[in-house]
C-alpha cells in the first residue's frame, strides 16, 4: 500500500448546483482535511478555452490547455477560495453559464480527464481529503473510503445558481439556467468517459428539501463522525 493510500478521502460527487461545494467546504473545515474543488480545474480549462479561441472540437489543443494551466488557488479575506487564472481572479467567471457549459464539454474529453488526473491525486494527503466532483468516487479515489452522491431536483438548482449569480452582480435568467442545467444533466449522464453515476456503495443524499446543516449532519453521521 502506497503512502497516498494511507490518507482518507472523502469524495462528494453530483450534479451542477446540487450543493457539493459548499457541503465539501464545511465538511473540510469540521475535518481539518484538504479540499478539492476539481471542478474548478474543469472549469478553469474552458476559461482558459473561451479566453484563448480555442476549437473545442481541436481536443489536442484542449488538453494542452488544462496541462499548461497557469493556475493559483489562495485563501481570501471573505473566507472563500480565490482562484487565479493566468494572475487574474476568475472567480465570478468560472460560474456563469457559459463556462460551466464548455467545462461539461471539455470534460468529456480523454486526454483533458487524464492531464487533470494528476493534479487532483496529488491533493490527496494527511491528514485527510474532501474530494468535491463528479467522479472523485469512480475515478478519481475509487479506493475512498467513504463516498458521497449529492443530489437535488433541476428547479432547485436553477434557483441556487441564479441567486449566487445574482448575488455575484451578474445578470442571470433563471429559465436559460434549468435548459443548461437539465442538458448538461443529459451531457454528463451519458458521456462514454466517466458518466456522472454514484460511485458503488454511495451514500445518496438528495439536498432539494434539507438544509445545509442537515445535509452536512447526515453526512457526518454516515462517516461515524462527532463533534462531541
Amino acid at each position: 500500500m502506497s503512502e497516498a493510500s494511507k490518507v482518507p478521502v472523502i469524495t462528494v460527487d453530483g450534479p451542477s448546483g446540487s450543493g457539493k461545494g459548499t457541503i465539501s467546504q464545511i465538511l473540510a473545515t469540521k475535518l481539518g482535511y484538504h479540499l478539492l474543488d476539481s471542478g474548478a480545474l474543469y472549469r478553469l480549462t474552458a476559461l482558459s478555452v473561451i479566453k484563448h479561441d480555442i476549437d473545442v472540437s481541436d481536443e489536442e489543443a484542449v488538453a494542452k490547455e488544462a496541462l499548461e494551466l497557469d493556475v493559483v488557488f489562495k485563501p481570501s479575506s471573505h473566507g472563500e477560495q480565490m482562484v487565479l487564472l493566468d494572475g487574474q481572479d476568475v472567480g465570478v467567471q468560472l460560474r456563469l453559464d457559459e463556462t460551466s457549459a464548455m467545462a461539461s464539454k471539455v470534460a468529456a474529453i480523454p486526454q483533458v480527464r487524464e492531464a487533470l488526473l494528476t493534479r487532483q491525486r496529488q491533493f490527496r494527503q494527511l491528514p485527510g481529503l474532501v474530494a468535491d466532483g463528479r467522479d472523485m468516487g469512480t475515478v478519481v479515489f475509487p479506493d475512498a473510503e467513504h463516498k458521497v452522491f449529492l443530489t437535488a431536483s433541476p428547479e432547485i438548482r436553477a434557483e441556487r445558481r441564479h441567486k449566487q449569480l445574482i448575488e455575484k452582480g451578474v445578470n442571470a435568467n433563471i429559465r436559460h439556467l434549468l435548459k443548461s442545467i437539465i442538458d448538461r444533466d443529459e451531457r454528463d449522464r451519458t458521456r462514454t468517459v466517466a458518466p456522472l453515476v454514484p460511485a458503488e456503495g454511495a451514500f445518496v443524499v438528495d439536498s432539494s428539501n434539507l438544509s445545509i446543516d442537515e445535509v452536512v449532519q447526515q453526512i457526518l453521521d454516515f462517516i461515524g463522525f462527532s463533534e462531541a
